[in-house]
């Protein structure tokens, strides 16, 4: 099973050196951020599979971050855990409405911490967990970075690799150049946007050698989508 990417975001070094330290090296990679800025950068630099969010941050609060990533599409679907010494039923309603998927009070055990995080990942998508995606026909295998169509293995290069990966997540789903941009290449990356097409066009000749390239399709003035069902 692959480690699962985990941004804390959480301005004092003592609590964030303790999530780092309790939480198994062999299924999560920790990122760190001090406050909401800190926090943009690194959601630039890649999404992450959960977000460790303090309610009490400088600047601007983990309440309000909550809602700015919801808001936005490139990050509206990463799970949030709010931390937050606020135990109130009330706190805890406002923090779910601002789009966080659960809530830990503090102090927190880090055995408790580690079973939130397991299940809201777990309700996130059924398929976090899952080394394989499946659809089409093929096989996308994550951990050891292949493609399969039967037991026939289909050549990728890297950046096709993560962009039919982002697509097999979300099947049936039309992302613009510019989403697709953010999802693979990463926020803030100096890309051009036709250089999406350049990919798609080398994703569909991979595919094309198992006669497959018509799942990944092209919606007319709105983008790409793949799908397993055919127009």
């Amino acid at each position: 099973m692959s480690s699962k990417d985990i941004l804390i975001v959480e301005d004092e070094p003592a609590i964030r050196e303790m999530i780092a330290f309790s939480l198994p090296a062999e299924e999560f990679t920790l990122r760190e951020a001090a406050d909401a800025g800190e926090a943009e950068a690194r959601l630039c630099e890649r999404l992450p599979d959960l977000i460790l969010l303090d309610w009490m941050l400088p600047g601007t609060s983990g309440m309000e971050f909550a809602r700015r990533l919801r808001r936005d599409e490139y990050s509206r679907h990463v799970p949030i855990i709010m931390l937050t010494a606020r135990a109130e039923e009330d706190d805890r309603i406002t923090g779910l409405e601002a789009g966080a998927d659960d809530y830990v009070t503090k102090p927190f055990s880090p055995r408790e911490l580690i079973a939130r995080i397991h299940a809201v990942l777990r309700r996130a998508s059924p398929d976090r967990d899952s080394d394989r995606i499946e659809s089409g026909g093929l096989t996308l295998d994550i951990a050891g970075h292949r493609l399969l169509y039967g037991q026939r293995q289909i050549d990728l290069g890297p950046t096709e690799f993560r962009l039919l990966r982002h697509f097999m997540s979300h099947p049936d789903r039309v992302y613009s150049r510019g989403q697709l941009l953010d999802a693979v290449w990463g926020r803030g990356a100096y890309v051009e946007e036709r250089t999406v097409d350049v990919h798609i066009l080398r994703l569909r000749k991979a595919l094309a050698t198992v006669n497959r390239d018509g799942l990944v399709q092209t919606v007319r003035g709105a983008g790409y989508r793949f799908s397993a069902q055919t127009d």
